[in-house]
């Protein structure tokens, strides 16, 4: 199975300028906890509701700081045209539950998570899932 054929493809993108709390804002309206972070048609960073939690309300941020101050700026992504079980395999190494997805233009066409893989059935979402959720030590979640 190919990535493109069970990623969610309506994704909402965060711009590096906006506040914390509006992104936070638009996760819970969506009922999300990651948002591809966007500007001049690039992707940027990517941000999650740990990064707001840990990098901005744990830090002493207050709500007004900018997403770009928080985000996480190393962004992983795949192309929708690789095989789901490499791409959850890649997913289980770097611990991670979601990626953004690409075209081969580099352009984003939308998010892989693991509940996109595990509602197709895909066989190695489990073990992507179990190989995520082992302890992995310090996180590099820096304050």
């Amino acid at each position: 199975m190919k990535v493109s054929e069970c990623m969610t493809r309506d994704v909402r993108i965060a711009d590096p300028d906006e506040t914390i709390q509006e992104a936070a804002r638009t996760m819970a309206v969506v009922d999300i906890g990651f948002l591809p972070v966007g500007e001049h048609d690039r992707l940027v960073g990517v941000l999650t509701d740990r990064d707001i939690a840990v990098r901005g309300v744990g830090a002493g941020n207050r709500p007004d700081a900018r997403v770009r101050d928080v985000m996480s700026a190393e962004v992983r992504y795949c192309f929708e045209d690789e095989d789901l079980d490499d791409v959850l395999d890649n997913m289980a190494e770097l611990q991670i539950r979601r990626l953004p997805v690409v075209d081969r233009n580099k352009r984003l066409v939308g998010v892989i998570s693991l509940s996109d893989a595990a509602a197709d059935e895909a066989p190695h979402a489990g073990e992507a899932l179990c190989d995520i959720a082992r302890p992995s030590g310090r996180h590099s979640q820096s304050i």
